[in-house]
């Protein structure tokens, strides 16, 4: 295992910057998933630090190692794309082994790490097979073990999973993770599903128009979001966003911090109040702090059903059991519990307090 690190690590093609000044330590020996929306540079990131890029400003570490004057090749890290690029006119012992007859290792040597590797991803029996002989599944194992086959120091995936189908999906992330756990090597992931960024990360890092946003384990970004667009990219549906530009809402705010007396901001300073939709309750009786609205959309998924309501010039959306029934355009009344509210001033970033 080995510290990856970049010190003020930036960008620029011409006058669009695509990574902001960056310093960041990668999680040593962990599965750091970056994510973002398309366009959010993150991987252009990945590419400075694979060597395909030349960066603008700033450092790229391996250890204590300075490496940016090192080539691609160089840097001892692999790379899986998301075409797989393997070459479709060798077997897959072949292409696996390719790398190995680059660093010119013997053909004793090559064969015992190949057959190793294999045995891990369970396709010792595909390697005489050509590429177009292949599954997408296999196709994606095969790229993996030709990556893992060099015994990298670091490990970079470029949205990998990207051209399978969803069910395939699922089970190669599970893989992806399994293999990674056993081979603890420093791995970053760069994919802009943020569930398959929630389900495989140790080290969570968010991006957005080439800056970092929040680093942190997936469920303290879940959980404490640092802004309103981690709030609104991380969970599935995002957190609903509501201004707090109403007397009922600001009342609800003043409940919920009126206990504390450790905060350094009030009322006045929240521009914004956030809640999961698992966390919105329907009520029937009459509560304090209760909001009126109507449903506008019925979304119903099996397990669960979604409520889009109308409240004042916002829409919430709530979870709700599949047993209920709801009519559109009725009437609903709900209750935002106090302890489920997360708090943004107007320039939309987390407003902490010591509970948290």
């Amino acid at each position: 295992m080995v510290q990856l690190s970049v010190e003020n690590l930036s960008k620029a093609f011409g006058d669009v910057q695509a990574v902001e000044p960056t310093t960041l330590q990668f999680a040593d020996g962990a599965l750091n998933v970056l994510v973002g929306p398309s366009g959010c540079g993150k991987t252009t990131l990945m590419r400075l630090v694979a060597g395909l890029e030349p960066p603008t400003t700033g450092n790229i570490y391996i250890g204590n190692q300075r490496i940016n004057h090192l080539t691609a090749l160089e840097r001892d890290v692999a790379m899986v794309f998301q075409s797989y690029a393997l070459y479709p006119h060798m077997s897959v012992f072949d292409n696996m082994a390719f790398p190995l007859r680059a660093r010119k290792m013997s053909r004793k040597e090559r064969r015992k790490q190949v057959d190793h590797v294999a045995e891990q991803l369970e396709i010792q029996d595909l390697l005489k097979r050509k590429p177009n002989q292949l599954s997408g599944g296999q196709r994606q194992r095969v790229a993996l073990g030709r990556a893992l086959v060099r015994e990298p120091k670091i490990f970079l995936m470029d949205e990998p999973l990207s051209n399978l189908d969803a069910t395939l999906r699922v089970t190669m992330r599970a893989e992806i993770r399994r293999l990674q756990q056993r081979f603890e090597v420093t791995t970053i992931y760069v994919t802009h599903d943020q569930i398959e960024a929630m389900t495989l990360a140790d080290n969570l890092i968010v991006m957005n128009d080439g800056a970092i946003q929040q680093v942190d384990h997936p469920q303290m970004v879940y959980h404490v979001p640092a802004n309103i667009f981690v709030a609104s990219f991380i969970g599935d549906p995002p957190m609903n966003i509501i201004p707090c530009n109403t007397r009922e809402l600001q009342a609800l705010v003043q409940a919920a911090i009126e206990p504390r007396d450790n905060l350094t901001w009030t009322v006045a300073d929240v521009g914004y109040i956030g809640i999961r939709p698992e966390d919105v309750q329907l009520t029937t009786g009459t509560h304090p702090h209760a909001l009126c609205g109507t449903i506008e959309a019925i979304e119903p998924l099996g397990r669960l059903t979604y409520l889009n309501i109308q409240y004042q010039q916002t829409i919430i959306k709530a979870s709700v059991s599949p047993h209920l029934r709801f009519k559109h355009a009725a009437s609903v009344t709900l209750e935002i519990p106090s302890s489920h509210l997360h708090f943004f001033d107007a320039a939309g970033n987390r407003l902490y307090i010591k509970d948290d």
